[in-house]
């Protein structure tokens, strides 16, 4: 299973977006173990991102990246980047619950 994320390295330009007082989770750039260029989908994912209606009319995210140029938008938001987490192995299942 992979996680999203974004790199420590990534959030300075996230930052000029959002401003510095939304929080941004991030993992050092050394935990990224897949990134993934986007880039030529972004009409998708812009798309995808602003059918998010009430998000974007109250100002979240979504709204924020709505009102960016498309050239901001794809220097911003054409890379992906994710961290592989190990799933949990799957436990037998029980038939009577014990203390």
């Amino acid at each position: 299973m992979y996680l999203a994320t974004h790199p420590h390295s990534a959030v300075p330009a996230l930052r000029d977006v959002i401003g510095a007082h939304k929080a941004v989770y991030s993992v050092p750039d050394e935990q990224v173990t897949a990134t993934v260029d986007v880039g030529p989908w972004m009409e998708q994912k812009t798309a995808a991102v602003l059918a998010h209606r009430s998000e974007v009319t109250r100002g979240a995210l979504p709204g924020l990246i709505a009102g960016l140029p498309p050239d901001a938008r794809q220097r911003l938001f054409a890379t992906e980047w994710y961290i592989r987490h190990a799933t949990i192995t799957a436990v037998s299942a029980q038939t009577e619950l014990t203390a």
